[in-house]
């Protein structure tokens, strides 16, 4: 099936950055339903007898607290509580994984994994050869769905997941996304991906469903501030900067890390990642300086145009005293200073009636 879409080289992966226009997808997702192909994800088992004491030791999230079916956002961390890469880990059985992890970093992520578990009885393949992942995201993705799968969606909670057939395809289906939208994420065999996707397009199609590139996803996410590995995080930036400190548990008696954020949940730190608006027409982009009274105070990891709330958007590195809601700065942009203000995050949630009623 030819899309139409427009391609570009990522990774070693050719991927589809829109079909039509990314304002057009974008705000099919926020109405309707989109279908995204996110095949270039990585998957790594782990699996073995002390595969839950490895993972609690290299993730800061509580690993221990999922039971089988459910679903954890996690991060990688280092002994310095910054980011090797930030995960989805799923609990298969008592003593088995699925995580997922960034395309950029799936070689990383895995030489790190190997090196931590040889202290352990575990084994850790990298699955992304076998996995395609294709995403449905919107308020009529259950409908859109739903004829395809013999069991009901609805009783599916979120950041839960069920092994199903989708459309006789041996499947599994999570409550999960990357676009601040209810939908799924369904990991089926690679070599039925595109079969797939052409039966989730015709399924879908009542109710709206467009295919979805890399560049609506990446507003979607921008607007309900769901980090970016690369530019919001990364191995300089820790956990509690990050304002990701609801995933780091105390509680756990070990694991790379630890030490600093609980350091810095305790204490505080003294820069911390923001949203902002701009005040004017341009738009801020990665590496943009962050700018007071001519000073540069950090810098800007995520910018562009918000396609739901029509405004600039972005995010940025400031220091802690400059990241309450209401305090000013400027961007520089192409030796611009621009002004810009500190709001609230997510610049986008998601209504609560946002679909039909009984999809819950």
């Amino acid at each position: 099936m030819n899309a139409g879409a427009k391609m570009v080289s990522f990774g070693g992966w050719h991927l589809p950055v829109h079909f039509g226009g990314l304002i057009e997808e974008h705000l099919a997702v926020r109405a309707r339903a989109g279908l995204f192909d996110v095949s270039h994800m990585g998957e790594a088992a782990v699996r073995g007898p002390q595969s839950l004491e490895f993972l609690q030791r290299v993730t800061c999230n509580d690993v221990g607290s999922l039971s089988p079916g459910r679903v954890q956002y996690n991060a990688l961390t280092t002994q310095k509580g910054t980011f090797v890469d930030d995960l989805l880990v799923y609990r298969l059985a008592a003593d088995r994984f699925l995580l997922v992890i960034n395309a950029a970093c799936t070689a990383k992520d895995l030489s790190w994994l190997r090196s931590l578990a040889e202290e352990f009885e575990v084994e850790v393949e990298d699955e992304s050869d076998r996995w395609a992942q294709l995403a449905i995201q919107g308020p009529y993705a259950a409908e859109a769905l739903q004829p395809l799968v013999p069991r009901p969606l609805r009783e599916l909670g979120y950041y839960r997941f069920i092994h199903v057939d989708v459309d006789s395809v041996p499947c599994l289906v999570s409550r999960t996304g990357y676009t601040g939208e209810r939908g799924f994420e369904i990991y089926a065999p690679a070599g039925e991906a595109a079969r797939l996707w052409e039966v989730l397009l015709d399924a879908g199609a009542a109710h709206g469903l467009l295919p979805v590139g890399l560049g609506a996803r990446d507003t979607l996410r921008l607007e309900a501030k769901l980090a970016l590995y690369g530019n919001d995080i990364d191995e300089t930036t820790t956990v509690v900067e990050a304002d990701l400190g609801w995933i780091v548990k105390p509680q756990k008696r070990e694991f790379l890390g630890r030490d600093v954020l609980i350091r810095q949940l305790e204490g505080g730190v003294s820069r911390k990642l923001v949203g902002f608006e701009m005040l004017g027409r341009r738009v801020a982009r990665q590496g943009h300086p962050a700018r007071v009274d001519g000073r540069t105070v950090g810098r800007v990891t995520s910018g562009s145009y918000s396609p739901t709330l029509k405004k600039n958007i972005g995010l940025a590195y400031l220091p802690t005293e400059l990241s309450r809601p209401g305090s000013g700065f400027q961007v520089e942009i192409r030796g611009r200073a621009e002004p810009a203000v500190v709001v609230p995050t997510p610049f986008y949630k998601r209504p609560k009636r946002s679909r039909p009623a009984g999809n819950e």
